[in-house]
């Protein structure tokens, strides 16, 4: 007997997606039927679309800079505007650098980082264990180690002083305006991953603090951060003895922050 055909009905898909506030509905739509292998699994996937579960949860997967990265329910997803961090990154890391990934999530960047710079050595941290079991789904392939741990605690000290590179995505969220995130994020990501304390900058003084004793001379920190933010943590990266850079993407509306450890 030939199987059953599998014929989704995609304009009441779209219309669905589009009345539930999916902006890229039409998109959205071709993702949902292509994960799915019954008539029964597509109406699974809308139902959760619809009452609000982020699409790449229920995908399994989120698009960063062009590859496809696996992404577990409950970890923070990828955001479009982190490409600023990477190529930011990329642009003051030098040849072969020794990098971390520090807040990694998914560790999205570091994917992309082993990619582009041929790193000597590369390592991912993050203190939330279903985000560390995420990266390491990305990363293990790679041999790229992830440690579970806060910030730099859980790597290992030989490279205390010696990284040329640390990166972090880390939460820059004031706690008050978290409840006014998309629900996406609010209700289905780690809150670890999205609060930054009062003013958001909680988690990211102790990455300079921090990187000043991590990175080697001349090595560089790239971080993350809103654009109201930057005047205070550009002071606070000065106070720790880096030299921070301002990098804007205004088509991504995304800010990033360089810092140099003189050398």
């Amino acid at each position: 007997m030939a199987p059953t055909v599998f014929t989704p009905d995609r304009p009441a898909l779209v219309r669905r997606l589009r009345a539930a506030g999916c902006v890229f509905a039409e998109d959205e739509a071709e993702l949902l039927i292509a994960a799915a292998d019954s008539a029964e699994a597509l109406t699974h996937l809308v139902d959760r679309r619809v009452a609000g579960l982020p699409l790449e949860h229920l995908l399994g997967w989120a698009e960063f800079c062009g590859r496809r990265v696996v992404v577990h329910p409950g970890v923070f997803v990828p955001r479009g505007r982190t490409a600023l961090l990477v190529d930011a990154a990329v642009a003051v890391a030098g040849p072969a650098p020794a990098a971390l990934d520090l807040c990694c999530g998914s560790g999205a960047a570091a994917l992309v980082l082993h990619d582009r710079l041929a790193p000597r050595w590369l390592a991912a941290a993050d203190v939330d264990p279903v985000a560390v079991a995420c990266a390491r789904s990305n990363l293990d392939p790679l041999g790229v180690p992830v440690y579970q741990g806060d910030l730099f605690e859980p790597v290992p000290p030989v490279w205390r002083g010696r990284l040329d590179l640390v990166v972090a995505n880390a939460p820059y969220v004031p706690s008050g305006a978290v409840a006014t995130m998309p629900p996406e994020a609010r209700l289905y990501e780690a809150p670890v991953a999205l609060d930054g304390g009062v003013d958001g900058l909680a988690v990211l003084r102790r990455v300079a603090v921090g990187a000043v004793e991590w990175l080697a001379p001349g090595g560089h920190l790239a971080v993350e951060v809103s654009a109201g933010q930057v005047e205070v943590l550009c002071g606070v990266m000065t106070d720790a003895g880096l030299v921070p850079t301002v990098v804007r993407d205004d088509d991504l509306e995304a800010t990033v922050v360089t810092a140099r450890r003189p050398g």
